[in-house]
């Protein structure tokens, strides 16, 4: 029996108040490509230089305001990346679905954000609260 991909959507996520449970909702625990391209990820790469590519992605960076999981407090300080909420195969490019270009399966990520979903590793997460410092708390030799 082959198995059935689960399709989740920006619309649904965003229903989830905080990060983390934005963050458990798209996790994938998996290894980036290792279904989805394989020895074709050329062939997403050609899509990602597409003009209709960069459409969609400055339209999903302008509807999130650059922060990260379209979360308010999370802005993105450097580079942003769009994640495919359902990560997108060889043949969704190659058949041009739907998936590829559909805002409601776009969201900004920050580039650890997008690594932890992946691989889903939350220790790759930048923290929410800042850490509190005591004094020589970062000396070596204490």
């Amino acid at each position: 029996m082959p198995n059935k991909r689960v399709i989740k959507t920006y619309s649904e996520l965003i229903q989830l108040l905080t990060f983390e449970e934005r963050f458990e909702y798209l996790k994938l625990s998996s290894i980036i490509g290792e279904y989805t391209f394989g020895s074709e990820r050329y062939l997403n790469q050609v899509f990602y230089r597409s003009p209709e590519w960069k459409r969609a992605r400055r339209k999903a960076i302008e509807r999130d305001g650059g922060h990260d999981l379209a979360v308010e407090d999370r802005e993105i300080p450097g580079r942003i990346e769009i994640h495919h909420i359902t990560p997108i195969t060889l043949e969704d490019i190659e058949s041009g679905s739907d998936l590829i270009l559909d805002l409601d399966n776009l969201i900004c990520v920050s580039p650890n954000t997008h690594k932890a979903i992946h691989y889903g590793d939350v220790s790759l997460l930048a923290r929410s609260e800042p850490v509190v410092r005591r004094p020589f708390d970062t000396c070596p030799w204490r």
